[in-house]
């Protein structure tokens, strides 16, 4: 069951998962190799601050409109995906922190569905999220929100090499 699952177009609440009373860690979920570091650190963060996880997806919009209902099936397909990976993803999060997190689904552009939620979402305190292991840089998403988009921040943003291993980031996490 996909529990907590918001979009701006339905009537589901996840806000009412993020208490106001313990941080919240949120995790961009993508199909970066770096996602396992940006996870597990919040997780590990999660435990030992007593927060709490949740898990964003931004789906990026069908460009297929010439027909209604391929474009329509197009954006339940990537609902489906985002749905399946964030179950995915929030079983990991449950078995390391004990806790199922708060889901999120957008779609649109990443950089502006996470500026958007973080001003429709006044409980999360902090975002995390993992460099790129490669040599083509951070990632788009770290190269924005650490670049031109950084001012638009209302809430500290960790960024955790992607690299490292899993001891290295429980030793930091701690």
């Amino acid at each position: 069951m996909f529990m907590n699952a918001m979009r701006r177009d339905e009537e589901t609440d996840a806000s009412a998962a993020i208490s106001p009373d313990h941080r919240t860690f949120l995790v961009v979920v993508d199909q970066s190799a770096e996602l396992r570091a940006a996870l597990r650190y919040a997780c590990r963060r999660a435990v030992a601050t007593g927060g709490h996880v949740a898990l964003l997806h931004v789906s990026q919009p069908a460009e297929f409109e010439h027909w209604m209902f391929v474009g329509k099936r197009m954006r339940d397909e990537a609902r489906e995906d985002a749905e399946e990976v964030l179950q995915r993803t929030a079983s990991l999060v449950g078995r390391m922190t004990g806790r199922m997190p708060a889901l999120f689904v957008r779609e649109g552009n990443p950089t502006e569905e996470l500026l958007t939620m973080l001003e429709e979402e006044p409980n999360v305190s902090i975002v995390v999220l993992a460099a790129g292991m490669g040599g083509d840089g951070p990632g788009p998403l770290v190269a924005a929100l650490t670049g031109k988009h950084a001012h638009r921040l209302r809430v500290p943003l960790t960024i955790v090499p992607g690299h490292l291993s899993d001891a290295d980031i429980d030793e930091m996490a701690t």
